[in-house]
């Protein structure tokens, strides 16, 4: 058995010595296959690197712009914030009507105003956050709980989007596990909010007056009939509603994605870049806006706080803002939600 196992080897030997075109060919074969392999493996990686490289620059866009986006109207009064949150998310809706033209007007899908609608609620909440607990405590505290729900959705497949795996699930969840602890610190930290009048030195001694605003102008008064501890409750329990809706405003474009892969649902071919779905969730931001800016002029019997020096300030502000938030919408694509939220909001 071993001397046929031999002599058959010898001979496959021989016949490729004599043969040293097959040979040849065999051997050029066996190149090009590995020379392949290695253009496909390098392309592969220029791909991912360049892919990571435009994730990591959109993010840090998305950190400056998110963090300078209010100085505009630092200077000016806003009075009780529901003018100027419509201005702003008027400028939000401009911003988005520019990238759809730029993006050759992909499809409208109305399901991805349901994540404006819940931004523009959660935005709404920022004013009574400030008046009782103040802004740095408010976003402190919004800031974790939008990290924690944006990751959690995504990485576990909440609300029937797909859950998305990280290369490195341990670190992912210490980093999980260490925002939600630092969430927790921030609701125990005491803080003492300074009401408007008392602010004598940023406030010019002659100033022109609002538009169609009464002698009344104390619009913090119900927070000033609160007790310290009421004011506790509501604004940290704003801020954290504020947080999870603020977390939550992408999943319904993570949704039409989703589903988009798959077949037999309405949303099969739906596009996979995150930024074709700008205009539809910014139309939401604007048209939630709209209806809560009329609520509170019916409210106050047709009598809103404006401030016309807020308007132009405002506009720029909203518009910072939409740049932001769009190349959060490329983070996404590029690295995926449950590693762009987390770099996005904890900076």
């Amino acid at each position: 058995m071993a001397m046929d196992l031999f002599g058959k080897t010898k001979k496959m030997l021989f016949r490729i010595c004599q043969d040293p075109q097959q040979n040849s060919s065999t051997k050029r074969g066996t190149f090009r296959t590995k020379m392949y392999i290695g253009k496909a493996y390098s392309a592969f990686n220029n791909s991912n690197g360049t892919d990571l490289a435009i994730g990591f620059t959109s993010s840090t866009v998305a950190v400056l712009l998110f963090g300078t986006n209010f100085v505009p109207v630092k200077k000016f009064d806003t009075g009780d914030g529901m003018f100027f949150q419509w201005i702003l998310c008027a400028s939000i809706w401009i911003v988005s009507l520019v990238v759809n033209l730029i993006q050759n007007c992909p499809r409208f899908w109305p399901l991805a105003m349901v994540g404006g609608f819940v931004w523009a609620t959660g935005n709404v909440t920022v004013v009574p956050i400030v008046k009782t607990i103040g802004l740095a405590l408010g976003l402190l505290i919004w800031a974790s709980f939008n990290l924690l729900t944006g990751w959690a959705s995504s990485r576990f497949g909440w609300f029937g989007i797909d859950p998305e795996e990280v290369s490195r699930p341990i670190l992912n969840y210490i980093g999980a596990g260490l925002s939600l602890l630092s969430a927790v610190i921030f609701l125990f930290i005491k803080t003492e909010v300074q009401s408007s009048s008392a602010s004598l030195e940023s406030t010019p001694l002659l100033r022109e007056r609002s538009i169609n605003v009464s002698e009344d102008t104390s619009d913090d008064s119900w927070v000033k009939r609160l007790s310290p501890a009421k004011k506790r409750l509501i604004g940290c329990s704003l801020a954290v509603v504020a947080g999870i809706l603020y977390g939550s405003s992408f999943i319904p474009v993570l949704y039409i994605k989703d589903h988009g892969r798959r077949n037999e649902t309405m949303y099969t071919g739906a596009s996979q870049f995150d930024l074709d779905y700008v205009f539809a969730h910014f139309s939401g931001i604007f048209l939630t806006s709209t209806i809560y800016f009329l609520i509170y002029c019916a409210v106050r019997k047709n009598k809103p706080i404006v401030y016309p020096q807020a308007i132009l300030p405002g506009f720029v502000s909203g518009v910072l803002w939409a740049i932001a938030n769009c190349c959060w919408f490329i983070a996404n694509h590029y690295l995926s939600a449950v590693v762009s939220f987390p770099i996005i909001t904890a900076l």
